[in-house]
């Protein structure tokens, strides 16, 4: 290995495959990220495996699918007889530094019931060296905007609302309290300055998870204005929320149940309730926080040019998941469509092996779980068999892979008691509360283990508005699907200990 390798692991918190210039969006303005995908590899068709963040960072971290790491919901304990990107980094000398969050729940074998860590979901996941730990409750933020001069208690829904709310503009457009050098983003990246700064003379391992655009959607000057509603695309829905609600009795759950302020803290009435005019403001506002952020990731990569860093790092930038803005009259990443699943995902290998891949699009279907085993790779690090995913590397590097993955697979379980999930309403044992998605080019098909399918012709109906399922004629090809799915479950069964052997010679592993 080279002398010096560092790694800036970057997560950007419910930010959907669209919202970045260099994916093609004729609006968003995503600079920085747009140079650093130029200059790497930019994974057009990468998807996550779960939802929400919890289950979703649990499968990027660990490099495995919901199915084989259990984390169901925010809340699900994280078993500790699984490795992480952050423990087997630590076997190449790395103590790998945290700025933000990994919403990893403990596991509670050996805690006493009194453990204050088994009254959160927001731990930090075992190998992090916690530099800043910044849950739901973002304590040194707070006291950072206090010490500015900011008169805000400890109370988020104040923090989060605007000084004031004009009645004609929507109810996410004013602007924030603070200015965008107070930022949390702005905040977090001064801190990893700080940690990088004066380390420059060694090897380093930042994992930085930046909470917006995750709501509540609300973006300061002068982001919270940069985009004019009237530019915004319009949603991708059926006629009516009712139209919609038609399609599934999951998604009908979910139009009835998601409220408005749970996205924001102006919010009134059901999401399926916001007019045109206020879901192009919020869309709008969105555009401005992604693009607050995109200046923070300026802000990192113009400093690593500057200490001369630049060539010795790899830079990973990707999300835990998308967000549905509006489409299917949905906020938020519930469910089952691509919207919640999509995100973006940009590997920069500063290695001259991959200047044969540098500004490329790549249209494989990648996953979450290929980025553990991409960065391991990257370190000359052995991927661990727990591992689903395989390293990206070949792929930044130019070189074809004919034995690639076709399709894409993401899980989403909506068991629990909260008004968001379905299991109560819908009258389901909690081990049914569960769906699994397969798609490729041309179909996609959800299966549930408990309720009707839905089966999509992607080419015919590319945002899943016309479900066939009920298609007599569609029931071979769906059946193909069914198929394929059971193929891929029996393929990724979990599979630590499935290579190894007791012998009279002692133990013989396969790999």
């Amino acid at each position: 290995m080279a002398a010096r390798r560092n790694v800036l692991f970057i997560v950007i918190d419910q930010w959907r495959a669209e919202a970045l210039g260099a994916a093609g969006n004729p609006v968003l303005k995503t600079p920085h990220l747009d140079r650093l995908a130029a200059d790497g590899v930019l994974c057009t068709r990468h998807f996550v495996q779960a939802a929400p963040c919890g289950p979703s960072r649990a499968a990027l971290l660990t490099g495995t699918y919901q199915h084989n790491n259990g984390v169901m919901r925010n809340g699900t304990p994280l078993s500790l007889r699984f490795t992480n990107l952050a423990l087997e980094s630590r076997k190449r000398g790395y103590e790998p530094a945290l700025f933000g969050y990994t919403d990893t729940t403990v596991d509670p074998s050996g805690r006493d019931p009194a453990d204050p860590a088994l009254t959160t979901y927001e731990s930090p996941l075992p190998g992090f060296a916690v530099e800043l730990l910044l849950p739901s409750l973002p304590l040194p933020w707070i006291a950072h905007l206090q010490a500015k001069g900011y008169d805000v208690p400890v109370d988020m829904d104040v923090i989060y609302s605007p000084a004031s709310q004009p009645e004609d503009r929507g109810p996410t457009w004013a602007p924030a309290r603070y200015a965008a050098e107070h930022s949390l983003a702005a905040f977090q990246t001064d801190r990893v300055l700080d940690y990088i700064a004066v380390r420059r003379d060694r090897p380093w391992f930042v994992h930085v998870a930046y909470l917006s655009p995750h709501p509540p959607f609300i973006a300061p000057l002068p982001y919270h204005d940069l985009y004019d509603p009237a530019a915004m695309p319009a949603p991708n829905r059926a006629p009516t929320p009712a139209d919609a609600a038609r399609q599934h009795a999951l998604l009908a759950h979910y139009l009835d149940k998601q409220q408005q302020a749970d996205f924001f803290v102006t919010g009134r009435g059901r999401v399926s309730d916001l007019s045109d005019a206020d879901l192009a403001q919020l869309r709008a506002t969105y555009y401005g926080m992604v693009t607050a952020v995109d200046a923070q990731l300026g802000r990192l990569t113009e400093a690593l040019k500057a200490w001369g860093l630049y060539d010795d790092t790899l830079i990973v930038v990707t999300s835990d998941h998308g967000e549905m803005l509006g489409d299917h009259w949905m906020l938020g990443k519930q469910g089952y469509f691509d919207e919640a699943f999509h995100v973006p995902l940009i590997v920069r290998d500063p290695l001259p092996a991959a200047d044969a891949g540098r500004g490329r699009r790549l249209d494989r279907f990648t996953e979450a779980v290929d980025v553990m085993p991409t960065i391991l790779e990257w370190l000359d690090l052995a991927v661990p068999r727990q591992c689903d995913g395989r390293s990206l590397l070949p792929l930044a590097h130019g070189r074809d892979a004919p034995d690639w993955r076709r399709e894409a697979h993401w899980e989403f379980d909506f068991r629990g008691l909260g008004r968001h999930d379905a299991e109560a309403a819908l009258g389901l044992p909690m081990d049914a509360c569960s769906l699994a998605v397969i798609r490729d080019e041309a179909y996609k098909y959800v299966h549930f283990a408990a309720l009707p399918p839905l089966f999509f012709d992607l080419a015919a109906d590319p945002h899943c508005l016309n479900d066939l399922s009920r298609d007599p004629a569609v029931a071979p090809l769906m059946l193909t699907y069914a198929q394929k799915m059971l193929s891929w479950r029996i393929l990724s069964s979990a599979r630590d200990l499935t290579g190894m052997t007791i012998s009279p010679q002692g133990l013989i592993a396969r790999g």
